[in-house]
């Protein structure tokens, strides 16, 4: 059966759902999308290009719930509206034109992470899993029921950007599974528990800064949840700004007790101690900007000679 569906997009995730949507034949007389930031990384791919690539007409308000915009939309009358990790909450009035439904796709496995940034917070949070869940979009984010999603794993040393890259797999794979029915009409949407779940906000980049004070677990899921290309966890050595890019969690070596943040050389590698005791591997730093050093380099760089124990520690 033939469709019609505005789409919401911008990201990866944007990209991979908008083209799963044109290989299943739906019409899409108008794609929204962001303008890229100029402040921002833009290390994730280009929903504008690929629609206008594809002849589809594109719109980028700064503001999509202003009236003029929600009406636009109701001329249009399509049968669906999707958002497809498009950074703004839509009102009801710009929800209201799609005839049979506006459906959302989420980065984790709802009810847990509503919210922003739901793959850099589990990962934070120490989770082992997370996924994609296409939901149905109601006045409250995130609450809709549920039309699918799909689970994803994340390994001790996995990095956000690794993690979302399965979730924006994941999303196609869902809206795969699920479209079929949505399109016939013969959805079965579940509801989510209410109470369940809870609400997380965006993440700025002080927020990154590291307390070395933390049992090492802790230290190691803010590394990899804000590395690289997002902007990174730091530290302060000597009154330089230190971002620590990479650490990996593997059995700890068999030093002497330090004390939080005091640095150690051990089997040809560079070991931070952290609140509780335990000493991180640091795979990799960059000290104020210069070019990524292994954690060893920044040994003997600030310690030269200084044996097995490093002789300073981060602030």
């Amino acid at each position: 059966m033939s469709a019609s569906a505005v789409v919401f997009a911008y990201h990866d995730v944007g990209c991979r759902c908008l083209s799963v949507l044109l290989a299943h034949g739906v019409r899409v007389p108008l794609v929204v999308t962001h303008r890229d930031s100029p402040g921002e990384n833009i290390w994730f791919a280009s929903v504008e290009r690929l629609a206008r690539e594809a002849g589809l007409e594109v719109a980028t308000p700064q503001d999509p719930n202003e009236p003029a915009f929600a009406a636009r939309l109701g001329s249009i009358a399509p049968d669906f509206i999707f958002s497809f990790y498009y950074r703004q909450m839509l009102s009801p009035a710009v929800l209201a034109p799609a005839r049979r439904g506006a459906f959302n796709m989420h980065g984790s496995l709802l009810p847990k992470y509503r919210g922003r940034v739901p793959v850099n917070w589990a990962i934070i949070h120490g989770e082992r899993e997370t996924g994609a869940t296409l939901h149905e979009m109601v006045a409250k984010p995130d609450a809709g029921r549920i039309a699918g999603r799909e689970p994803v794993p994340i390994g001790d040393n996995d990095t956000a950007v690794e993690v979302f890259g399965r979730v924006a797999q994941a999303a196609g794979s869902v809206l795969e599974r699920a479209l079929p029915s949505l399109l016939d009409g013969t959805a079965t949407l579940t509801p989510q528990a209410p109470g369940d779940g809870s609400y997380f906000g965006g993440r700025r980049p002080e927020d990154g800064r590291i307390d070395w004070r933390l049992p090492a677990r802790r230290v190691h899921d803010l590394v990899r949840a804000v590395a690289p290309p997002y902007p990174g966890a730091f530290t302060a050595l000597a009154g330089r700004r230190v971002r620590v890019l990479r650490t990996w969690w593997s059995d700890p070596p068999a030093v002497a007790a330090g004390t939080p943040g005091q640095v150690a050389i051990a089997g040809g590698r560079a070991w931070a101690c952290c609140g509780d005791g335990r000493w991180l591997e640091l795979r990799e730093v960059e000290v104020e900007g210069e070019s990524a050093l292994a954690g060893v380099a920044l040994v003997a760089r600030f310690a030269p000679g200084a044996g097995g124990m490093g002789q300073f520690a981060f602030g």
